[in-house]
């Protein structure tokens, strides 16, 4: 297996400096995949009472657990919805941006982009899911191994200009008039209320998940960057309804309300969830 050879690597490896960073990244992986256990553990015990009409106190007996180990699984357990990020640990990339400050081109993060990527962090702390973060370049076209969360527009990277390619309803479309995410379904342009009127503070994003070759990769995307912001504020809130694990491609979009500072006060989702094959 794939990770005992990496066990084997840390052990053997005559570095300390870099055994010890390699022992650090193992225990992280460690430690998801325990998790996850965990989740996949509870969800079966749940499956047995619920589908097979087992009694809890028959599940302890076949899987050589105490009655009293069932209750604390069922209670302490990860919730099923953990899963809509993949196993972990999860890449959270927000693009890096370029701009002129006293006549030189500097990179800079959008403070929107930020506070997305940093609304997904607690999202995943919250499901015990490990993260890190990457820079999605204007050059950028793959993304990093292993379940990431891609917060790109299609201007900003083909990193995201490739995962849209591949999304069987949704689209950004750019006119005189601006950006707008289409839907092949209805055959309907939806543009951000920010972008046609400064004073409303109400903008739109665009979401996917899907599971590539056995990892998730979720796609973010506002009209604007606090478009995004918004899709990460519905997503943390309706995780548990969105959820559904045999699924492997979802996808909608969200308009969200924000006040002067450009912080969330609201959001809802306004087409979808579809879950067209995938």
């Amino acid at each position: 297996m794939a990770l005992a050879d990496d066990f084997d690597q840390v052990r053997n490896d005559p570095d300390p400096i870099r055994r010890g960073r390699k022992a650090t990244d193992l225990m992280t992986i460690y430690q998801q995949r325990a998790t996850e256990l965990a989740r996949l553990r509870k969800a079966a015990i749940e499956e047995a009472h619920r589908q097979l009409g087992m009694s809890y106190t028959e599940i302890a007996e076949l899987l050589g657990l105490t009655k009293g180990r069932i209750s604390q699984i069922r209670s302490t357990a990860p919730q099923p919805e953990r899963a809509f990020f993949g196993v972990g640990p999860v890449s959270i990339g927000i693009p890096r941006r370029f701009g002129f400050e006293e006549g030189r081109e500097r990179p800079y993060f959008d403070a929107s982009d930020q506070a997305t990527q940093e609304a997904i962090e607690a999202t995943l702390t919250r499901l015990s899911l490990a993260s890190n973060r990457f820079a999605i370049d204007p050059d950028s076209n793959e993304v990093p191994a292993g379940d990431a969360v891609v917060v790109c527009g299609p201007k900003s990277a083909p990193l995201a200009r490739r995962l849209l390619a591949n999304d069987p309803v949704f689209d950004f479309e750019r006119t005189d008039e601006g950006w707008w995410i289409t839907d092949a379904r209805t055959s309907r342009r939806h543009q951000s209320p920010f972008r046609q009127d400064g004073s409303t503070r109400t903008d739109i994003g665009y979401f996917s998940r899907r599971v590539d070759e056995g990892r998730v990769i979720v796609h973010i995307a506002g009209i604007t960057s606090v478009g995004s912001l918004g899709v990460a504020h519905w997503i943390d809130r309706s995780l548990a309804t969105l959820f559904e694990p045999a699924e492997r491609f979802v996808c909608g979009v969200v308009e969200a309300d924000f006040d002067e500072e450009f912080a969330i006060i609201d959001s809802r989702l306004i087409i979808g969830p579809y879950r067209p094959e995938w």
